[in-house]
């Protein structure tokens, strides 16, 4: 046995003296120092060695694995600074690279610009729910029981008279429930409709909603500011009307529109060749609702309106397609 031991010493002097890479290395490993290699089977002929001299032996042994893995470490110290990749020198007269830093998202873009405009004008901006109650979505609304609206195939119903709200208009109705006259707010968020995906529309979207209610307010202050609104967002050249339309929180309603920002109102496939984009829905609103949140008709009034953002977005920079905008595409996105 000691004989075999002093062979396995000269022969792993050997051939760690043969090392030239660090795959040389690993085979040297696991021949001789792996859980099964040959200084560790050695170890499991003790038990056939006569007692007397298992002592010595297996002091021989320790002493062969102690040394075989210090000489071991040594030379892989040695090797792996050999094979270490050098140090590429700085210079420092390069230019820098640049990290891409990321940007708002053009719909956020949309909604802090129309937060900009309309606290210029002094609205305030409010945030509300957007899961509701059918009575703030509907109800206090002057919705009718039976409006079409309420049906499964136009709102998300979680639960019997709860819902993903369909508009931010009931935020409305919660600020004037809170806060006697005058009020006047804007109400930015995501709303939820149940509708065919296409180029022009998405379950969800984006809407930015206002009031204004006091003493004495009119239809001309609600004209006067939409008016003011479309000529900061879309420019001072716009032309613009006013349409009789319906809605059943406000009467009387109307719908506005601005001279179509692609063609310049010569006629274009996106104002389908009228001239023509509607971008708000307005109107005074309803007595109803005034007296549903606490309100006299007879001694307050006060105007609504509400704007989806995916739209005027689309219509200022020519994108023909909403899905677009939440397809994470970046090199549509870097554009913004």
């Amino acid at each position: 046995m000691k004989d075999r031991i002093d062979e396995i010493r000269r022969q792993f002097g050997e051939d760690l003296k043969a090392i030239k890479t660090l795959a040389d290395l690993e085979q040297l490993r696991v021949k001789y120092l792996a859980r099964k290699g040959v200084i560790p089977e050695l170890f499991e002929h003790l038990k056939e060695i006569a007692n007397e001299q298992k002592p010595i032996i297996g002091q021989a042994l320790n002493e062969l694995r102690l040394s075989a893995q210090a000489e071991f470490e040594a030379v892989r110290a040695s090797v792996e600074q050999a094979f270490k990749p050098k140090e590429i020198p700085f210079d420092v007269t390069l230019p820098g690279r640049p990290k891409p830093v990321g940007t708002k998202h053009p719909v956020v873009q949309t909604i802090e610009e129309f937060k900009r405009i309309f606290v210029g004008m002094g609205f305030s901006v409010v945030d509300g729910p957007e899961i509701e109650s059918d009575y703030y979505n509907f109800d206090a609304l002057n919705f009718a029981p039976d409006h079409p609206a309420r049906d499964m195939q136009d709102t998300f119903f979680i639960a019997d008279k709860v819902l993903l709200r369909t508009h931010t208009t009931p935020v409305q109705v919660r600020i004037m429930e809170k806060q006697k006259p005058p009020v006047r707010a804007i109400m930015p968020g995501r709303v939820y409709r149940n509708e065919a995906v296409s180029a022009r529309s998405l379950v969800l979207f984006h809407q930015v909603d206002g009031i204004y209610v006091d003493k004495g307010v009119t239809f001309s202050e609600l004209k006067g500011t939409l008016v003011s609104f479309a000529k900061q967002y879309y420019g001072s050249s716009i032309k613009y009307r006013f349409r009789p339309s319906f809605f059943p929180f406000t009467e009387p309603s109307a719908e506005m529109d601005i001279t179509c920002y692609l063609c310049g109102g010569k006629g274009c496939r996106v104002c389908k060749h009228s001239g023509w984009l509607e971008i708000v829905g307005s109107g005074m609103v309803h007595e109803h609702v005034l007296r549903n949140v606490g309100y006299d008709p007879e001694k307050v009034s006060g105007f609504a309106f509400g704007f989806g953002v995916e739209r005027p977005l689309m219509l200022r920079h020519g994108i023909d397609d909403i899905r677009i905008l939440y397809e994470n595409d970046l090199r549509f996105l870097r554009q913004f």
